[in-house]
């Protein structure tokens, strides 16, 4: 890995871990990454009240991580950007998915 190349890029990539640093928005995001949700329904999923909601839905939209679109008076979110979509999704893969039977993890290898 060159970290030359992530000079110029270095500032937006922190910006937007800051923003995953949220349990909350991190959720939100892994829940947009199947499909475009309307803010009910993520509330539904994730079990989280309206304002709080409310509250990470704003701080992700300010943060150029989702875009909402209206209908009627339904607001629906989706993902804003192919770099938000691969970082959650490495993330997930990272952190939500069981090992393969005898595959042991990176964690038990360092161990050994």
């Amino acid at each position: 890995m060159n970290v030359v190349d992530m000079i110029p890029a270095a500032n937006s990539a922190a910006k937007l871990m800051r923003s995953l640093s949220h349990p909350q928005r991190l959720l939100v995001l892994c829940a947009l990454v199947e499909s475009e949700k309307s803010v009910a329904r993520l509330r539904q999923e994730l079990g989280i009240e309206q304002v709080p909601m409310s509250q990470q839905l704003i701080r992700l939209r300010s943060d150029g991580l989702v875009k909402a679109r209206r209908e009627g008076t339904t607001v629906h979110y989706s993902i804003a950007s192919p770099e938000v979509f691969t970082v959650v999704e490495a993330l997930h893969s990272t952190f939500c998915k069981s090992p393969s039977p005898g595959r042991r993890s990176r964690r038990s290898d360092a161990s050994d």
